[in-house]
Parts: structure tokens; C-alpha cells; sequence
């Protein structure tokens, strides 16, 4: 589905974002893209779609570049931006001007999209509030039946009813056919819904794995004591959260702020078991 190979970016040759990345990702999966403020996340999203190009090294897309902008590649991805326009029209009208350029476009998906949001139909898009102008580029954006699902925060703007009504709705679009990726720095809605984790950090991908190797590999408790065992620890109430190698084949819920946390402060440690 997409290719990345030594790609180099940056918005200044002397401040690159990405150093020599490399990275597959395939169809049948969700990936969460994970990474600080300045990390890259939205960068790399905007190469994948096309609207920013590398400086070297190449992208494939679904066989494609996507540098070159070509209809038969755009049909195929949905890109949902953090920060977005809707014009001053009703959602038929927004549909009329843009659903053609989707040639799979689904209307009946997308009005079972709307119901389920709660949307007004009968409203003005650019009067509706934030939390429900995304729910509709979220439902058209899924309608498109797109190949390939970028979303970059997808989750700014809703409420906590509608952060679970999106991690539902995500998960029954999920096909064999699509891969999605979503970004955002609010690890715990991810929770339940990827199935792979991807960490940015300093010019490059400090982590990339299924949770279930992650589960396999690590475990994640509460304990009173640290020992020389334990990778990373936070203090908690009881005593420490921690991230620990799997020696027992314990089985243990992926703790993803926990996780995202200590990459960052234990990278290295880590690695080896990643590599």
C-alpha cells in the first residue's frame, strides 16, 4: 500500500524533519502515528497525500507518487486535516460539489453516517459547531470508500460520547482492502482501535509495531518497588506505573500514554527489542 525509502524533509534545508526514513505500510490495518508537537506527524500525512514533496528519496503510494497528484491516485485517498473550511451551504449541496470526484462514493453509507452523528442536515455547514463540522468531513471522508484513510487528529473538537462513537464507526469502516492511519497526540482515544503503533521522534520512526507484539514483548503493571527489570517507571499513587520486558509471557493491556512516554525517555533501551 505504501512505500516509504529514505526519505528526506524539511520546510528549511538546515531544520530536516525526516533523516533516511523508511517504512511499509500495508492494507488491512490501523495504524495510530504517534509522536511530540514538531515531531512530523502532520508533515508525513501531507507527503502521503501528496501536498508537500520530499527533498529525496522516494514515496509509493498505491503504485503511485504522490507528488504527482494524479486523479487516479486522489479518488483513492481520504485526507481529513486537522484544520479544515467548510463553506456557507447545506451538506446536499456540499455533497453535489464534491462527492463526483470519488467515483466509488457511497450515498447510503454516508447518510447512515449522518444519522449516527446526529447531524442537522437541514443546517448550514459553516454554522455548525466545530465538533460537528468534523463528524461530517469525518462521514464524507468514509463515504469516499477510499483505499487509503489519513486523518490527522481526528478526534480535536468531539466530546467524550462522540470520541467513542468515532473509535465504533472506525473500527466497522475498517476492510482488508484499506489501511488507515490516524494521528494525533491524544494517545488514550486510540485505545482498542489500532492495531499498530508508529513513533516519531528525532528525524525518524523510533517505533513501529503491531500491538500484539508489543503485548508480547513488554508488560505493562502497577508495582509498590523498581528493580533493575523495569525499562521505565512513573510514579503513581500506589507506587510506580511501569513498562517491563515480558519474560513470563504475562498478558497485560497496552497502556499507550505509558508506552508513548517511555520511548521517549528510554528510546535506546528499547530498540533492541524492536529491531
Amino acid at each position: 500500500m505504501v512505500n516509504i525509502n529514505n526519505l528526506n524533509f524539511g520546510y528549511s534545508k538546515h531544520k530536516p524533519l525526516f533523516k533516511n526514513m523508511s517504512m511499509r505500510l500495508s492494507n488491512g490495518h490501523i495504524y495510530g502515528l504517534l509522536g511530540k508537537n514538531g515531531a512530523g506527524k502532520s508533515s508525513l500525512l501531507k507527503n502521503l497525500a501528496g501536498l508537500v514533496y520530499a527533498q529525496s528519496g522516494t514515496l509509493d503510494v498505491m503504485g503511485f507518487n504522490p507528488a504527482k497528484r494524479q486523479p487516479a491516485l486522489l479518488e483513492q485517498i481520504c485526507f481529513i486535516p486537522e484544520e479544515f473550511y467548510l463553506p456557507s451551504v447545506k451538506i446536499d449541496a456540499y455533497l453535489k460539489a464534491n462527492a463526483p470526484f470519488y467515483k466509488n462514493f457511497d450515498h447510503s453509507y454516508f447518510t447512515d453516517l449522518i444519522k449516527e452523528f446526529d447531524i442537522p442536515v437541514g443546517q448550514k455547514l459553516i454554522n455548525m459547531s466545530y465538533g460537528q463540522k468534523k463528524k461530517v468531513i469525518i462521514a464524507f471522508g468514509l463515504a469516499t470508500q477510499a483505499k487509503l484513510v489519513i486523518m490527522d487528529e481526528p478526534t480535536n473538537g468531539l466530546d467524550i460520547p462522540s470520541k467513542a462513537q468515532f473509535r465504533k464507526i472506525m473500527a466497522s469502516a475498517m476492510t482488508d482492502e484499506r489501511c488507515i492511519i490516524i494521528s494525533t497526540h491524544q494517545v488514550r482515544d486510540l485505545d482498542n482501535l489500532i492495531d499498530t503503533v508508529i513513533m516519531l521522534d528525532e528525524n525518524d520512526v523510533a517505533l513501529k509495531a503491531s500491538v500484539e507484539e508489543i503485548t508480547a514483548k513488554l508488560t505493562f503493571k502497577k508495582v509498590k518497588e523498581i528493580d533493575d527489570s523495569i525499562i521505565y517507571a512513573e510514579p503513581s499513587l500506589s507506587g510506580y506505573n511501569v513498562v517491563m520486558p515480558n519474560y513470563h509471557q504475562e498478558e497485560s493491556k497496552l497502556d499507550m500514554e505509558l508506552l508513548f512516554n517511555a520511548i521517549l525517555a528510554e528510546k535506546i533501551k528499547f530498540k533492541p527489542l524492536f529491531s
